[in-house]
């Protein structure tokens, strides 16, 4: 029986969702949504990962990326960001979200003092173009459904941009699939 929320096909291009524990806003930081960012630029520069698309939101990331052992490197990217995020967050004295990520944390996790990330990256392999398009513009207008901007390219922690042939962020993979 295959169990749900698994990556079988490791180097194929899959839709993930990363949340924050609990839907906590960590990610409007301006600084905690920089570690993320950099640690994605990393792990391209690095070879590490493909990234096609990506958006942070203030509890949540989407990205669409593929790698040798994609499991493997959503792992290690939510485990260095985790660390870092609370790093961030202990020098701009961040009492008050640190207090609820460490009150957050799951009680099968004793060995933590905090927990940002919940389990799982939720993957959906992309199998077809169409189905690429669709998670891809997915992706870019979820800040748009939100109502915080009125034009996907508008929403800075986006590859959007890219899309539009603009220079984002961060640099991604704008290439077809299928």
């Amino acid at each position: 029986m295959a169990l749900p929320f698994c990556i079988h096909d490791e180097q194929a291009p899959h839709f993930l969702t990363c949340t924050i524990l609990n839907g906590w806003p960590v990610l409007a930081r301006p600084a905690a949504a920089q570690v993320v960012l950099d640690a994605l630029q990393h792990m391209q520069e690095t070879e590490r990962i493909h990234l096609y698309a990506y958006v942070l939101m203030a509890n949540h990331i989407h990205l669409i990326a593929s790698a040798d052992t994609l499991s493997r490197e959503v792992h290690a990217l939510k485990s260095f960001t985790a660390h870092r995020i609370v790093d961030v967050l202990s020098e701009q004295k961040a009492t008050h979200v640190l207090h609820l990520l460490q009150w957050s944390r799951r009680a099968r996790r004793p060995d933590r003092t905090y927990q940002v990330w919940t389990a799982g990256s939720y993957p959906k392999q992309l199998q077809t173009a169409t189905m690429t398009r669709q998670k891809i513009a997915y992706i870019h207008d979820n800040p748009v459904r939100r109502g915080y901007v009125d034009e996907a390219t508008h929403w800075r922690y986006s590859s959007a941009r890219n899309y539009a042939g603009q220079p984002g962020l961060i640099d991604v993979t704008v290439a077809d699939l299928f």
